[in-house]
């Protein structure tokens, strides 16, 4: 359509929206101009539109002298965008003068008007494939997203997604670690086990995970990866590069993931959030209809599964961990808390490396890799798993103290002896009790020698009696001053006249009260 006959026929439109009783800002809105300019249309008559739109035919064009140039370029690459003109401009002309990249934009699309050069894209080409057979392919994909905490925080979670690509049957496998191919391989045990077979062939993008390197289409598998393909025994198919096309089927079930499952749920850890991914899937994604198919994908896996290559599992042992530590030497994993040797926390960013091997936590150094040491996973969640030779070892400091105690006494083995006794009574406050010891002695040393010696021999093991055994025997070595006891009249407070009797009532004289 001729560009004059456009502008006109907008024209009328805004004019015909204005008789209506549209305001500026809906005629706006409607057309899809600025509301200045609406205005400026409907404050012209038909014959001042035509005279303004003969003024802006025969308007000078500022870059008409390079119309030659950007003529050649286009008839010689019809793919050319006003962008890449306006730099090849200022790069061939030195004096290309500072314009709007979109006065640039409108010189070009009007010498591609005049001169008959139309924009040629390359599109791909498109056509509809049929289903695939049953067991003949699954097709793989990645994805993260970032989850809100139970504690108000957030955090990012990454995902394996494997699906069959005839039954439409998902596995989804969560980790809040970036994948590496060890947990890629992993991750496919977990999928080979959830469907009960493997595919003939897999479909995957060029990741860094499983390729080393492209070479020029002959792609170079990590040496981890080819051989647990080699183990398994299944073809391998990589997409060329921006190609989501060639897996659209895994590419919306990521999508899926992210809208339908992880959008609005709360992180708590690993285990919970893989366990609520199977629930999802049992529920939801392999339960509904499919989009496409309207069939159910567990019913088709049901089919299916009988198509698929036999699954002998492989002992792939959990890919390590890394959790810091905290500062009463413990690490959290899947639930629990384990210890680990005191000492091994050496302040903020402390960690270890941690690997599960059947029910067994391999627990080592970060770096070295050295087995600090081992514990038994618990069935149970929400425990302290804790060895008794990971505590502080305060055996030592108390052997230390009480002997220290002990050679205070002139017989010291007596003491140790003494000591001993009241620490296999008392050996949580053995402390506590040396410490009452030793401020009885500074009291008097002879007494508390032969204290010691009485509680020895009448088996008297505490420190409290001790105590008082010496503070009655300190008291009774000192002489006894007899007081003398003033008796007060409790009315005036003065001294009581022992020879003083008080009166006494007669009978008689109730006597003649009752008459």
């Amino acid at each position: 359509m001729n560009v004059f006959i456009a502008k006109f026929i907008m024209y009328q439109q805004i004019h015909q929206l204005s008789a209506e009783g549209y305001s500026v800002k809906k005629i706006s809105d409607v057309i899809g101009l600025n509301r200045r300019t609406v205005k400026k249309y409907l404050s012209m008559t038909e014959k001042e539109f035509e005279s303004f739109q003969d003024s802006l035919s025969d308007r000078k064009k500022h870059l008409l002298p390079y119309e030659d140039f950007v003529k050649n370029k286009l008839e010689a690459y019809r793919d050319t965008s006003a962008a890449q003109m306006h730099d090849w401009l200022k790069e061939h002309f030195a004096d290309f003068p500072d314009v709007h990249s979109k006065t640039v934009f409108n010189f070009v699309h009007w010498i591609r008007d005049k001169y008959n050069i139309p924009l040629t894209q390359q599109f791909r080409e498109y056509e509809m494939v049929p289903e695939l057979p049953y067991g003949k392919q699954a097709q793989v994909d990645f994805g993260q997203y970032t989850l809100r905490t139970s504690r108000d925080g957030r955090i990012k979670v990454f995902f394996f997604c494997m699906m069959l690509s005839r039954s439409r049957y998902k596995y989804i496998w969560f980790t809040t670690r970036h994948f590496t191919t060890e947990l890629t391989v992993f991750a496919h045990e977990k999928a080979f086990e959830f469907f009960n077979g493997i595919t003939h062939e897999i479909v995957y993008d060029q990741d860094k995970v499983l390729l080393v390197s492209e070479n020029n289409g002959d792609l170079i598998l990590t040496a981890d990866f080819r051989k647990y393909v080699q183990s398994k025994g299944f073809k391998l198919y990589f997409c060329r590069k921006s190609d989501p096309e060639s897996k659209g089927k895994v590419e919306n079930v990521v999508k899926y993931v992210k809208g339908n499952f992880l959008r609005n749920r709360i992180f708590y850890n690993e285990e919970t959030l893989n366990d609520e991914a199977i629930a999802w899937l049992g529920r939801t994604a392999n339960a509904l209809p499919h989009a496409f198919t309207r069939k159910e994908p567990r019913a088709e896996w049901h089919i299916e599964r009988s198509m698929l290559k036999p699954f002998t599992p492989e002992k792939i042992l959990i890919p390590a961990m890394t959790p810091m530590l905290r500062k009463d030497n413990s690490f959290s994993w899947k639930g629990n808390f384990y210890s680990v040797p005191c000492g091994t926390y050496q302040g903020k960013g402390s960690s270890v490396v941690v690997r599960q091997e059947d029910n067994e936590l391999i627990v080592m150094q970060s770096g070295s890799l050295m087995e600090i040491c081992r514990h038994i996973v618990p069935a149970e969640k929400g425990l302290k798993v804790i060895k008794s030779d990971h505590r502080r070892d305060k055996t030592l400091e108390i052997e230390v103290l009480m002997l220290t105690v002990a050679n205070q006494f002139n017989n010291p083995d007596a003491a140790k002896y003494w000591l001993g006794e009241i620490y296999k009574l008392k050996t949580r406050y053995m402390r506590d009790q040396l410490q009452v010891i030793q401020e009885v002695f500074a009291l008097d040393s002879a007494i508390a020698n032969d204290a010691m010696h009485f509680c020895n021999k009448n088996n008297i093991y505490s420190a409290s009696d001790f105590k008082a055994i010496v503070q009655q025997h300190i008291k009774a070595s000192r002489p006894q001053q007899e007081s003398e006891v003033h008796i007060l009249n409790p009315l005036s407070g003065y001294k009581l006249d022992k020879n003083v009797q008080p009166d006494k009532s007669q009978i008689e004289d109730y006597q003649r009260l009752f008459k």
